[in-house]
């Protein structure tokens, strides 16, 4: 049985929103999913894109994993050709397939797998996949200015950084670099704070996070 919450939920949905854009749903099904904006968002509960972004079914495509991470491009090597990619193959979903025309990379304010990178805490289990996983922010730990600690400055630096390094990393995979200076796709980063509601939007000019106007 599923949790009584999701059954509710469920049944709200049904009686609610599908019932208003059943056309869209039938429509969807149809005719397929052609969203022109992929969002790289965290796994994290307290955002969720659809939700920030008020989108209607078939909008936006998500992907969603721990803080928000692009790794750099990788193909699978004679060695360990079985080694599994979920970003890498969203991403080539989203631009070889779909041809979205926008790739956003939403980080977010209090970011547990940021604070985890940071802590000296022990691994949840000896997998330690969350550290595994965060250890790929390396380089964008190296790029802050504030001293090291989990101070409230040196986290959202840590965040914004690991943003940064998102957007670097996704020049790396070839079809995501073609397209860009082809002008057929345009890659963005914003950053979401929970407590407030603010959404700030990476300037690509001069780098800094900036309230969306």
């Amino acid at each position: 049985m599923l949790p009584e919450r999701l059954t509710k939920g469920y049944r709200a949905f049904l009686e609610g929103r599908f019932a208003v854009e059943r056309g869209r749903y039938q429509t969807l099904a149809g005719t397929g999913q052609s969203p022109t904006i992929m969002v790289i968002g965290c796994v994290d509960s307290r955002v969720s894109p659809e939700v920030i972004f008020d989108a209607a079914p078939g909008e936006i495509l998500v992907a969603r994993n721990v803080a928000n991470l692009v790794p750099r491009y990788e193909p699978p090597s004679e060695e360990d050709p079985s080694h599994q990619h979920g970003t890498s193959a969203a991403l080539e979903f989203a631009v070889r397939a779909l041809k979205v025309r926008h790739i956003v990379v939403l980080g977010h304010a209090f970011c547990g797998g940021i604070r985890a990178f940071v802590s000296e805490d022990a691994p949840l289990s000896s997998s330690d996949f969350i550290g595994r996983w965060m250890s790929q922010i390396a380089p964008a730990a190296e790029a802050v200015t504030e001293p090291k600690g989990e101070t409230d400055t040196y986290l959202r630096q840590l965040e914004f950084a690991s943003v940064e390094l998102s957007l670097k990393n996704l020049m790396t995979f070839p079809f995501v670099k073609g397209a860009v200076e082809k002008g057929e796709l345009s890659l963005h980063g914003a950053f979401f704070g929970v407590a407030s509601g603010k959404l700030l939007v990476r300037n690509t000019q001069t780098g800094a996070f900036e309230p969306v106007d």
